[in-house]
């Protein structure tokens, strides 16, 4: 009689899905290196198709995570939540401050280019899995207090990285602030408003994304380091984002600033993954 054996076959599922993540976590990265490298229309196309190929990478790191709730709650509220408050932004000039898109970035939805929610969910899962990391959130849903730590850390992780991405994209000419002052020092061109938005919507977000996914057991987030690519991608775009403008975008000011602020999750959460890789090794 021939015995079939299952387990080993449903072992390889979490397998194969652990490397189509990774492979979409160096699709996204390969995608970004040349972004500095060229300019005009080449690099508005680069822009978007980077923030697609991220995207995927941090939907399917979260369908790793907790299945196909991950990604579903995942688009539905950094996606569909990111679209509707920027939709009410640009209206109301509520809650970032005055400001418009220039119709550079693609197709819109509700005055809104659709590659803007997508760049939403593309950075929310990796700062969510950064506040778990950080803030020591384990098990089946988390004590309270950790969602609490995950939602403030996790929501920093998020708003800091738009100290680098708005600088960037009002230099390439994406969206222009109607009243771009009082602005944060060496940050010029972007008023304080949008980083006090930024930081209760990334706050409000993180929280949900993490306590709509809880419900569910966690699994390992993939590869072994703290968080999985999720937060190999956050670690990535942290350094790429202070080299770019160091070296690139002649903007060291916004290196200064934007390595301090949203360093203040990037760098423990190196020290935390280094240290793992270490008692691996």
């Amino acid at each position: 009689m021939v015995q079939v054996q299952e387990r080993p076959a449903l072992r390889r599922g979490p397998g194969a899905g652990r490397r189509v993540v990774r492979a979409l976590a160096v699709a996204a990265v390969l995608c970004q290196i040349p972004y500095p490298l060229v300019s005009g229309p080449g690099r508005d196309v680069l822009t978007v198709v980077g923030v697609v190929v991220f995207c995927l990478a941090s939907l399917a790191a979260a369908a790793l995570r907790h299945g196909a709730r991950g990604p579903l709650v995942l688009f539905a509220v950094a996606g569909l939540g990111g679209l509707a408050v920027e939709a009410v932004g640009v209206r109301t000039g509520f809650p970032f401050g005055a400001y418009h898109y220039t119709g550079s970035l693609g197709p819109s939805v509700a005055g809104v280019p659709v590659v803007v929610p997508l760049a939403w969910v593309m950075m929310a899962w990796p700062a969510l899995e950064a506040g778990r990391v950080l803030a020591g959130s384990r098990g089946r849903a988390g004590t309270p207090a950790a969602r609490v730590r995950t939602a403030v850390v996790g929501g920093w992780a998020l708003a800091s990285w738009d100290v680098f991405l708005d600088p960037q994209m009002i230099d390439a000419g994406h969206w222009i602030w109607s009243d771009p002052s009082p602005a944060l020092p060496g940050v010029e061109g972007v008023p304080l408003t949008n980083f006090a938005g930024w930081a209760a919507v990334s706050v409000v977000m993180v929280a949900a994304v993490d306590a709509a996914c809880g419900r569910l057991v966690r699994r390992p987030a993939g590869d072994g380091t703290p968080g999985g690519p999720a937060v190999v991608l956050y670690l990535w775009t942290y350094a790429s984002s202070v080299l770019a403008c160091l070296v690139f975008f002649g903007r060291p000011q916004v290196a200064l600033v934007g390595g301090a602020l949203m360093g203040l999750v990037a760098v423990p959460l190196a020290v935390r993954v280094a240290g793992a890789a270490g008692r691996r090794g």
